[in-house]
């Protein structure tokens, strides 16, 4: 990809299996990657797995549903490194129910991950890309917020507000030469899913029922996601913004 070597890039929810991905692809196109995560322990076996990138990441312990916590530690960021070239709001979390069998207080803990979470990253990033002349946000969303889930509502609630709110911002923005894009992974093999599916007979039900579904007969894997969150963050996507993308082997198409 052009432009990504040297750019200062976060991605949050750097811990997780798509994270661990996004944090591997920036370093292999020579940028310095803020990888952030509340799990301090998963940072470390991240930099343990990526020893070989040891001197372009930059492991940060952040809360993303902090505000004020946030915007200290992106102030943080901005002092050592002097600027944010991209944000990738990649932390995310879900449990598999029913909406009727859930409560307020999960839909609050979903709401503060799923959706503020992203929301406060973005409002403390952005004055610091438009001080210094633009800069590129991808968000990760879901299918699930495209089309829905079933066992997943609040999740896709969350999910269809990031991508209502990404459009909206990339025009909001525009003219500060940010650009704001989204990236719908479908099913991936991830802790999340793992969770889902269970073990045993249920479980190999519900998998092989993905597999039937997905035009390209697999699931997809963590790093089946960083190309295009890596191209919507070079320069060679410079001329696009507000756009959805879904990466999951067919199972949703949007002319």
């Amino acid at each position: 990809m052009r432009g990504l070597k040297e750019k200062v890039v976060i991605v949050t929810g750097a811990g997780g299996g798509i994270g661990g991905a996004l944090v591997k692809r920036f370093c292999e196109e020579g940028a310095n990657v803020v990888a952030c995560d509340i799990n301090e322990a998963s940072l470390l076996a991240l930099t343990d797995r990526l020893k070989e990138f040891e001197g372009q990441i930059t492991p940060l312990v952040m809360d993303i549903t902090d505000h004020a916590g946030v915007a200290a530690k992106i102030g943080e960021v901005t002092e050592r490194l002097g600027r944010i070239d991209v944000l990738v709001n990649n932390a995310g979390w879900d449990v598999l129910k029913p909406f009727v069998e859930t409560s307020p207080d999960f839909w609050q803990k979903l709401v503060d991950i799923n959706l503020m979470g992203p929301l406060n990253l973005q409002h403390a990033v952005l004055p610091i890309m438009i001080a210094k002349g633009g800069g590129k946000i991808v968000n990760i969303s879901s299918d699930a917020g495209r089309v829905g889930s079933s066992g997943e509502s609040v999740y896709s609630a969350c999910k269809g507000g990031i991508i209502a709110f990404s459009k909206t911002l990339a025009r909001e923005t525009a003219r500060h030469n940010v650009r704001v894009n989204v990236v719908c992974p479908g099913p991936t093999d991830t802790a999340i899913l793992r969770s889902f599916v269970g073990e045993g007979d249920v479980g190999k039900k519900i998998y092989d029922g993905l597999i039937r579904a997905i035009p390209l007969k697999r699931v997809g894997q963590p790093e089946d996601i960083p190309g295009m969150v890596a191209f919507l963050s070079s320069d060679d996507a410079n001329f696009i913004t507000g756009q959805v993308i879904s990466v999951s082997g067919g199972l949703t198409m949007h002319g």
